[in-house]
């Protein structure tokens, strides 16, 4: 083999390996910039949300849907919030049930929002939620009240030494599960 051909394979050899690394650092840049602007992905730790979302579905979040629009009452979203001794922010996935500026009151296992004598129509609950005491609320503006879907078993704003988290702290509306069921989380 001549000398021109060896150093001709040796220049295609790190040509291709340049090739692959570009490759591999735009998929990188792509995932990167995926997962923390347009979509967050996260792993439901416990069955706070059953039966709507099982402990161990993976689930995405659209970061978006709140540029364009507010939350609203009944959306799933994953959020950070300080919660117990350590103060740590902890992501969680739960449902807005209140809204800013409303008061809302847990009285007999029923959630009423504004003083209705009406209580909130949750379709989506596991079970009646056993009724405890009496609990009211007066939402701030700018915040929302935060619970699960498996009341008897969730640890949500009913119990939290802050039970308010503001908008700021909304990650992520919740837009389907892709494990172990895929489908679309209501």
């Amino acid at each position: 083999m001549s000398e021109e051909k060896k150093s001709e394979e040796k220049l295609n050899w790190k040509k291709e390996i340049w090739e692959w690394v570009k490759i591999i650092l735009a998929a990188a840049a792509i995932a990167f910039l995926v997962n923390h602007f347009l979509i967050a992905n996260s792993v439901v730790p416990s069955g706070s949300m059953e039966t709507t979302i099982m402990p161990g579905d993976r689930i995405i979040g659209s970061r978006l849907s709140y540029r364009f629009g507010e939350p609203e009452r009944g959306d799933i979203v994953i959020f950070d919030h300080e919660n117990g001794p350590s103060k740590k922010e902890i992501h969680y996935v739960k449902r807005i049930i209140g809204l800013p500026g409303e008061t809302l009151d847990i009285r007999d296992g029923h959630v009423y929002i504004n003083g209705s004598d009406t209580p909130l129509e949750e379709p989506y609950l596991k079970e009646e939620m056993d009724p405890s005491e009496n609990k009211h609320f007066e939402i701030p503006e700018g915040c929302y009240f935060m619970m699960g879907d498996n009341r008897n078993l969730s640890a949500d704003a009913r119990g939290w030494s802050d039970p308010y988290v503001s908008k700021s702290k909304i990650i992520a509306k919740v837009q389907f599960r892709y494990f172990p069921k895929p489908g679309k989380v209501k």
